[in-house]
């Protein structure tokens, strides 16, 4: 054999031996469902989203995808995996199945399925309880989010579970008990409930009797053309929750955001608890702003309006998981 052959064949075996050595890189993270979670009465599924090397003490994020969606098109539309990637937290991802709803929507308008301890709130909070033993999460820094059906969830858990979440973002939702306060789902949606702020906060109250605080903050954001949800539930929403909080209805700040109208409320300490986006224009669904720049998140889609504003990212900020 030559020297030359002798070196190339060198070369060659060297360069295999490399490729065996060398572990593969690590697959990057994946929507996995959970089984198991607890005795789950709302027979939800449970998907969850954590980053690769996560390390213990992040926040945990509960999204609750709307009617016609499951877990992993929200998580995907909404570009919380995205944030989740970039910020480092983790993300729960409820689903629900058609055995407990046809069109797949949460059911936040049904007595049994929205109280402490029953049916799929119980079954959501489950949930956030495995979430955060699993991943070795930051129970002080637990929110929620949901658009439209998963909107109205995220006002019951922020009622019936108060102590669990530090804040919550309803879009395109509706406040808790407005089913009942309405007399039906569909007047709750189209024209809204006829309840004054104190009667709006009661039903909060009611929801975790003796429970003396802290409250969950708010976040909402609702297109002023949506037709689904009639944007007077915005309204409602923040009658409800200024008056948990013992503030007054008239906003300390409006300004714009993406030159949209922007509205914070304070509460008797002087901290923001209740926030309002108007999307002017904009129809029934989550905002939404694709593109890779740093306020962008989001996939354009059914339910999912490119509006040049994305809501994930405008609570992500506004929750301080960027930091």
């Amino acid at each position: 054999m030559t020297q030359t052959r002798a070196v190339t064949l060198l070369t060659v075996l060297t360069a295999l031996l490399a490729v065996l050595i060398t572990p593969a890189p690590a697959s990057a993270a994946s929507l996995q469902e959970v089984t198991g979670f607890g005795s789950n009465p709302g027979a939800l599924r449970m998907f969850r989203y954590v980053p690769d090397g996560l390390p213990a003490g992040r926040p945990v994020v509960l999204a609750v995808h709307g009617c016609t969606q499951n877990a992993s098109g929200y998580a995907t539309g909404t570009g919380w995996l995205r944030l989740a990637d970039r910020w480092g937290f983790s993300v729960v991802l409820p689903q629900q199945q058609s055995v407990n709803n046809a069109s797949g929507c949460f059911n936040w308008f049904q007595s049994g399925d929205i109280q402490r301890g029953q049916g799929e709130a119980a079954s959501l909070a489950q949930m956030v309880d495995r979430q955060l033993a699993d991943v070795g999460g930051d129970a002080s820094r637990v929110y929620v989010t949901g658009l439209s059906a998963g909107g109205g969830m995220t006002a019951v858990m922020m009622a019936a579970y108060p102590e669990k979440f530090r804040a919550g973002g309803v879009v395109a939702g509706l406040p808790h008990g407005c089913a009942q306060a309405a007399g039906s789902p569909y007047v709750c949606m189209y024209v809204g409930a006829t309840q004054t702020p104190r009667q709006w906060g009661d039903r909060v109250r009611a929801a975790r009797p003796g429970y003396a605080g802290p409250w969950p903050t708010l976040t909402v954001l609702h297109g002023t053309a949506d037709y689904t949800v009639k944007p007077v539930n915005m309204t409602d929403l923040v009658e409800q929750w200024t008056d948990v909080h013992g503030a007054d209805q008239s906003a300390d700040v409006q300004d714009t955001v993406a030159g949209y109208p922007h509205q914070v409320f304070r509460g008797p300490a002087g901290n923001p608890v209740v926030e309002t986006h108007s999307i002017t224009g904009m129809g029934h669904g989550q905002p939404v702003d694709p593109g890779t720049g740093s306020t962008q998140c989001g996939t354009a889609g059914a339910y999912f309006l490119d509006v040049d504003l994305c809501a994930a990212h405008r609570l992500g900020q506004t929750w301080g998981l960027g930091g």
